[in-house]
Order: structure tokens, then sequence, then C-alpha cells
């Protein structure tokens, strides 16, 4: 063994979220027991390509005693690891939000609307509506900054509780637009700010609609997305929608 550049996880900091795990073209990183763990020496090449899609920084490179990294064994790791059996190794799982899925819903007719038209009823009132949503994940935190589906879209913003209050969030403020959301009173507003920043320099965005609640707290998503479009440089039109605790459209 020598000493050599190689990937250190910081498990205090991990929250087992998975996004490194697809990072590592040599599938060095695996979750297990709900953590990202190195699961060999051998596997890692220490060039880091993990690192940036951590949101916790909870992945570094340290110098210490390893393996040498062995090419020949990575190509027989990969062989032997089915992407279907990789998430589950040693007991562990990789986060079904470290997924990119496109949802864009096929043209709306005949049996599509029927199929995919869900009914609601509570004794007087029946209703059929169709999920709008065209992308996943949704979270912020989660979100690729490249995925396809932002590549000009019309993005919503969306306060993680306005879904809940506001019942017409499908068809009057998701239709159409490509999702994301986040707290900005729980979540991490200066990640957000950067990678929203991202977001709008890598892609074209046609609009951004940002949907809060009205309490004070909320607030704090727009001026998130404004310092955001500003570290972008980007002129892209914003709209801003506020709704109401009662479930109200205030604007």
């Amino acid at each position: 063994m020598a000493i050599r550049k190689i990937v250190h996880i910081d498990e205090e900091k991990c929250n087992g979220c998975g996004l490194c795990v697809p990072a590592c073209a040599e599938g060095a990183i695996q979750i297990i027991d709900g953590k990202a763990r190195l699961i060999s020496d051998r596997y890692c090449d220490g060039l880091g390509a993990c690192l940036g899609e951590c949101p916790r920084g909870a992945i570094t490179i340290i110098e210490r005693e390893a393996e040498e990294f062995d090419e020949e064994a990575v190509k027989e790791h990969l062989s032997r690891s089915k992407p279907e059996t990789m998430a589950h190794a040693h007991h562990g799982f990789s986060c079904p939000g470290s997924q990119m899925m496109n949802l864009k819903h096929a043209p709306e007719t005949g049996e599509n609307v029927k199929a995919a038209a869900k009914t609601f009823s509570d004794g007087e009132v029946s209703i059929s509506i169709r999920s709008q949503l065209g992308n996943w994940p949704v979270q912020l935190m989660l979100v690729p900054v490249d995925a396809p589906y932002f590549d000009g879209a019309d993005l919503l913003v969306t306060a993680d509780c306005v879904p809940f209050a506001y019942p017409n969030y499908h068809l009057e403020l998701l239709k159409g637009k490509s999702v994301v959301i986040g707290c900005p009173k729980l979540d991490d507003g200066n990640y957000y700010v950067k990678k929203l920043a991202e977001i709008f320099k890598r892609n074209h965005i046609k609009s951004v609609t940002v949907a809060h609640m009205e309490v004070p707290c909320c607030y704090g998503l727009v001026k998130i997305v404004e310092e955001a479009l500003n570290l972008s440089g980007k002129d892209i039109p914003l709209n801003l929608v506020e709704i109401g605790i009662k479930g109200d459209r205030k604007n």
C-alpha cells in the first residue's frame, strides 16, 4: 500500500441521499445502512467526480495509506454489479429521488385521459383530475442542474406547503411547467441560491414562477430566487404567486 489521494466520507454530514452513487463511474460508493460508504479503496481513483454531487459537503479528498487504484478490479466489479442490484448491495439502498425521470404526458386524447384521471368523491361532490407533474425528482436538493426537463421550460419554484394549501395547484400553477420545491425556513437557503443560479445558467428557462405561502418566513423563497437570478446574470421573467393559509390565492 502507498500514501495516495482517496475519497473520504464524513458520516456525520452524510444523510444518505444517494446523489454521489451514480456520480461514481467506478461504482466505489454505495449506500449502506443509510450512509454513503466507500466499499473498496481499489475502486476509488481519487479524482473526486462525486464531490460536486454532495449537497452537504460530506465528501472530500484526503491523503492516506490505501490500496492502489485497480482498473481491472473496477471492470470486474462493474461487470458483476447490475444496476438493479447495485442499489441494494450490502442491505443498503439508493435514494429513489436520485433517479431522474421525465414524466411529460402523452397527448391528452381518448383512453389516455380516461386511464390517467383519478376520481375523488366525498359523497356530495365528485371530481376527476389528472396529475400535471412532469418531472422527478422535485425536491431542489435532489434535482440535477442540467436535467433535460429544464431546458426551454417555464419553471415553477414552489414552497413545499403550497400544494397542500392550494386546491387548484395542479391545474392552475403546475400544468405545463417543470417544478422544484423547497422550504426557505428549514432548508439551506445559500445552497438553494447557488443551485438555482446554476440551473438558470445552464438551461434556457423561459420564465420563473415562485409560489409561496402568505406567512412571513415563506417570503424567503422569493429572495432566494431573486438572488439566484442576479447571480446567474440571466434576464428571465419572474412571476410571484402568494397563497393564503386558508387556500385562497392572494394575487
